[in-house]
């Protein structure tokens, strides 16, 4: 009779070492996400759009559908930007005590700003690092098609 369940794959260093896949620089390759690049060439756009990324690179034809940046980009730049802002706000209430109306006419659009600037590149970073890392179908063995559906 015929086990149900496939055989089990485990992972170790020295296997993933000796493996004959691409090496992945993870640095090299959120600083290439961070500029809005290809993660494995550099050359490439990774997006089409402010926040949508393309679906391949246009140089080497890295398949870029497998991402899955979801909303960490959005946390991830919540938290940069709430570290920036909140301390100059603290700083400059307790030195300077402006008016109520001031401080909102310069917080409000220094954070809406930030925020716009940070969000593609930290997206990009994100994108990056799920490569670097062989996340979700960007492994080399084209995802998940051997492992029975949960």
């Amino acid at each position: 009779m015929d086990s149900a369940n496939p055989a089990t794959r485990v992972w170790t260093r020295e296997t993933a070492e000796t493996a004959t896949h691409e090496k992945r620089d993870l640095w090299l390759a959120m600083k290439r996400g961070f500029r809005g690049r290809c993660p494995r060439c550099g050359e490439g756009k990774l997006f089409r759009a402010f926040l949508k990324v393309d679906n391949n690179c246009s140089v080497c034809g890295l398949d870029f559908t497998p991402h899955r940046a979801d909303d960490l980009p959005a946390y991830l730049v919540i938290v940069i930007v709430g570290h920036v802002v909140v301390p100059l706000a603290l700083m400059i209430e307790t030195e300077y005590a402006p008016p109520v109306a001031l401080q909102l006419a310069i917080y409000l659009p220094l954070t809406l700003i930030l925020s716009l600037l940070l969000l593609q590149p930290v997206k990009g970073t994100v994108v990056g690092l799920q490569w670097a890392l062989r996340m979700h179908g960007f492994d080399d063995e084209g995802g998940y098609r051997d492992d029975p559906p949960l």
